[in-house]
């Protein structure tokens, strides 16, 4: 088994820190709720919707999630500063990869700007960046966040404080 120490001797929840999360913890996957309702809320109400391949109705719907995350036993479940959560994610799932941790896989959150319009037919330009967010593959982060003691609230104006997320599975 890959050991814990990585990057100089700091864990997942370290590295996360250091590649910029304001905040990590180690959780266990099943811990993660997936709910048909999430997709639901992506196709009415976010204007990302069909806009990428890591955008529903292209991503894992919930009950393929479940089975994804059913397939670990650890994962970091880290706070990402505004527009970083996908960035923080590939970066430490690349990280992890090398470290021996062939199943890494990260999640981030909001839809995809790695490119002004999405090459549906020709495939993604940027495979090695580009990952879905929690929400587009079925995961409510409400309830996830929240069972681990982390902040997250209804944003209800634009200048309320927002929360965004990131999951890097592990194992």
């Amino acid at each position: 088994m890959p050991s814990e120490n990585t990057n100089g001797g700091a864990g997942p929840v370290r590295q996360a820190m250091d590649l910029g999360a304001l905040q990590a913890v180690m959780i266990d996957p099943a811990t993660v709720e997936t709910a048909e309702w999430v997709r639901w809320k992506c196709r009415f109400g976010c204007g990302g919707y069909g806009s990428s391949l890591v955008c529903p109705p292209h991503t894992p719907l919930p009950d393929q999630t479940r089975r994804l995350l059913d397939g670990y036993s650890r994962a970091v479940l880290f706070e990402a500063p505004t527009g970083k959560a996908k960035e923080i994610a590939v970066v430490l799932e690349r990280q992890l990869f090398l470290d021996g941790h062939h199943k890494a896989f990260g999640l981030g959150a909001g839809p995809c700007s790695l490119c002004e319009e999405c090459r549906f037919d020709r495939g993604c330009l940027h495979p090695r960046k580009a990952r879905p967010s929690m929400e587009a593959c079925g995961i409510d982060v409400f309830t996830t966040v929240r069972r681990h003691d982390m902040p997250i609230e209804v944003v209800r104006s634009r200048e309320a404080p927002q929360h965004y997320y990131g999951l890097v599975l592990i194992d």
